[in-house]
């Protein structure tokens, strides 16, 4: 089989074509521009969409997956060489699925190929079902574990073996359990349902003879107490003859009493709403509690206008006590800058004089002396002592403004010292320290006024507001209440007639209910007298066991009805035997059958362990040989377990590796020659189906990729191959090689949503 060329309007794929050759083909394109979508779509060609996968968590279902992005219909044509002719394969949407509409035409003549249908387009061409497909020829993207298959377990085990290919021991083993689950599995197995079924009989059994038991005792206990009904009633006459005057008399004091209790009462309410309706009493104790609150508030109200009152006082004393004529309306900080100016000022050191005046004195001295020695010296010794002169007159003066500036300091000081009444400095700073407490104290007394004066409002208002809802709703049925006085009086005097008004309504109720059992009274020949027979019992006595035996009678009537209609439901006890013993004799059969399965099944896992050595070598040899030429020498074998779960074997090492040990490059070659050796094994070699890896050799590293694309040349050379990949490293390295064919297709532009490729 070899496929020519593929049309697809397929999920990103629209109405674009891909041209193939024979051998290998090489389909390099970028990540989103369709090649998986190529892969599943050629899939779909063959053998349909499967149409009861279902969306999941993590996973689209195919018929939704590759939907066509630009919501065209879902269709494909495929044309490929098949059994020495080309044909073409058509898929399109159907009336109940995507692609379920199929044609396979002749490609010269255009008539329909007899044989293939959309269900077994795939099966007839590729020469093996669709899970033995995808588990061999068809590596899809991340895909290259095997796992077992009813279908693909049949084919390697017929082919490799005894050439039969109509069972799997999964399936044989699959259909014993079945067996074995039919015959007791929980409740719905059948040597269960057949235990249950004999508890049943044994019971409707058992139910039988006691309803037939039930039903005589029932009917002679009946005829008795019919007698004894009779006498009662007979008895119960004679007591109402005698009783019928004293009901009367009775009857008529019982309506007396409710005329009484209704007068009453209409009085009561007309006195209650003589101004207007009064609520409920629940109502009028609610009011009551508001009425309370307000009384309460009044009591909180004096007590924080006394808090208020006192508050002020305080704040006054306060503010009187930090009044200080030292600092004038003063802040503390003012004060205290203030004080430490004054302090700095008494503090402030006198400027030292007297140097200055002994310079000067000096120099006066020094300027006389000069000033005689010029004269009998020369006159040019004039000018020197005409500056010493001037200097000691400078000096002089500076000592004299000295000494006024020390008179200003020290009177300032006594000035200061004076105007504090202290001594010293520190004294003034504590001063200062002493009327911020003072200050701060005056501070706090005037925000506890603040606090007693808002206390205060706030009380008054939440008074103001009790005040209007009790006064509005006691008003709507007193207008007359004003204050607090009369609010409660006509409270008072609300709730006291609802007492009184309730228990006037308890007693015309009572009166009520005892003139209804009461029985009115009879004309006298409405009751018959009596005819002379005397009571065994009292009245009440005679009643309450005539009741007795009414009440009885109906009980054993019913028990006596159940027990005829339970034996009538119950059927007939003969038959319920028969078909108790069938029963017995079905259990003991399928007790056996339970027993020959379970054999059955051990013999079968004997000969399944005897099946896998005969299929197990020829697979494990061709997958063995294929990876230790894919890895170089360094694995000499490979093993499957029944589940394909693939074991390497690295040579020289003792035991073989999981797969799951291996790095995912060596994972992915193990599989891949798992899948050749099938695709050698499986599939049919006489017109071999293509075998389709797409982005198989991803995690192959350069060296083991190049053994693979070589050992892929050669695989073309007896089947068609199908190589997508979204690296230029295999072109690269099959670079100068003329047997490939590098297919091309158009990628799709200008899609964000990636595709799955």
């Amino acid at each position: 089989m070899k496929i020519r060329r593929m049309t697809a309007t397929f999920g990103s794929l629209q109405n674009q074509t891909l041209e193939l050759k024979e051998g290998l083909n090489l389909i390099e394109a970028p990540n989103e521009a369709g090649k998986s979508t190529w892969a599943a779509f050629l899939r779909a060609m063959l053998y349909g969409i499967p149409t009861k996968e279902r969306d999941r968590q993590g996973f689209l279902a195919e018929k939704n997956r590759y939907q066509p992005w630009s919501g065209a219909a879902m269709e494909g044509r495929l044309e490929l060489e098949w059994g020495g002719r080309e044909i073409v394969l058509l898929r399109g949407p159907g009336k109940s699925a995507p692609f379920a509409a199929f044609q396979a035409l002749d490609a010269a003549t255009g008539e329909p190929i007899p044989g293939l249908t959309a269900e077994n387009a795939g099966e007839v061409i590729i020469g093996a079902p669709r899970e033995v497909f995808e588990r061999s020829a068809f590596l899809g993207q991340g895909a290259s574990v095997i796992d077992g298959a009813p279908a693909l377990e049949k084919r390697v085990s017929a082919l490799v073996s005894s050439g039969e290919e109509d069972v799997s021991y999964s399936q044989v083993e699959r259909t014993l359990r079945d067996w074995l689950n039919r015959r007791r599995h929980n409740k719905t197995g059948l040597i269960p349902r057949l235990e249950e079924e004999l508890a049943g009989l044994e019971d409707q059994l058992a139910r039988q003879s006691r309803a037939h038991r039930t039903a005589q005792e029932a009917g002679q206990t009946l005829s008795e107490l019919q007698e004894e009904r009779e006498l009662l009633t007979r008895e119960l006459s004679a007591h109402r003859a005698r009783a019928r005057k004293e009901r009367q008399a009775a009857w008529e004091q019982a309506q007396g009493e409710l005329e009484a209790a209704r007068q009453e009462e209409d009085t009561l309410r007309q006195a209650l709403n003589k101004d207007g309706p009064t609520p409920a009493r629940e109502t009028l104790l609610r009011i009551q509690e508001a009425l309370n609150s307000l009384r309460g508030l009044e009591q909180r109200l004096k007590g924080a206008e006394q808090a208020y009152e006192a508050a002020i006082q305080a704040a006054a004393d306060a503010r009187k006590a930090a009044a200080d004529p030292l600092f004038p309306d003063m802040t503390p900080e003012a004060a205290w800058d203030r004080a430490n100016l004054d302090a700095d000022e008494v503090e402030l050191e006198e400027p030292a004089s007297g140097g200055t005046l002994a310079a000067a004195l000096a120099l006066l001295a020094g300027t006389a002396a000069a000033a005689a020695a010029g004269l009998a010296i020369s006159l040019f010794a004039f000018p020197a002592a005409a500056v010493l002169g001037v200097g000691s007159l400078f000096l002089f003066a500076r000592w004299v403004k000295l000494r006024r500036e020390a008179a200003g300091i020290a009177a300032r000081r006594e000035e200061l010292l004076d105007w504090y009444h202290v001594d010293d400095s520190s004294e003034i700073l504590e001063l200062a320290r002493a009327y911020r407490k003072g200050w701060e104290a005056a501070r706090d007394a005037e925000r506890e006024r603040q606090r007693a004066e808002q206390a205060q409002i706030d009380l008054m208002n939440q008074r103001d507001r009790v005040r209007g809802q009790v006064s509005a709703q006691v008003q709507a049925f007193a207008p007359a209440a004003r204050d607090v006085f009369t609010l409660s009086t006509a409270l008072s005097r609300a709730l006291f007639l609802q007492d009184k008004l309730e228990r006037a309504v308890l007693r015309r109720e009572s009166a009520e209910k005892l003139l209804q059992r009461l029985p009115v009274p009879q004309s006298p020949e409405a009751e018959p007298e009596a005819d002379g027979l005397t009571p065994r019992y009292d009245s009440v006595y005679t009643g309450a066991r005539l009741s007795a035996v009414e009440e009885e009678l109906r009980r054993l009537s019913a028990v006596e009805a159940s027990a005829r209609g339970e034996l009538k439901t119950l059927g007939d006890p003969v038959l319920a035997q028969a078909r108790r013993e069938a029963a017995q004799e079905e259990l003991e059969q399928r007790r056996l059958e339970y027993g020959a399965l379970s054999l059955a099944l051990e013999g079968l896992s004997a000969a399944g362990q005897a099946l896998q050595g005969r299929f197990a070598p020829a697979l494990n040899r061709e997958a063995g040989a294929l990876f230790t030429r894919l890895t170089g020498g360094k694995y000499g074998g490979v093993t499957l377990t029944r589940e394909f779960e693939a074991l390497a074997q690295e040579s020289g090492a003792v035991l073989p590796r999981r797969s799951l040990a291996l790095s995912r490059g060596t994972a992915d070659q193990l599989y891949l020659a798992v899948r050749l050796a099938v695709c050698q094994l499986a599939l049919p070699q006489e017109d071999p189906a293509p075998l389709v890896l797409d982005d198989a050799l991803a995690n192959f590293d350069d060296l083991r990729c190049a053994r693979a694309l070589e050992l892929l040349l050669e695989l073309a050379r007896e089947r068609q191959i199908l190589l997508f990949t979204c690296h230029g490293r295999e072109g690269h390295l099959l670079a100068g090689v003329t047997e490939i064919h590098r297919a091309r297709f158009a990628p799709v532009q200008d899609q964000e949503v990636s595709d799955h490729g």
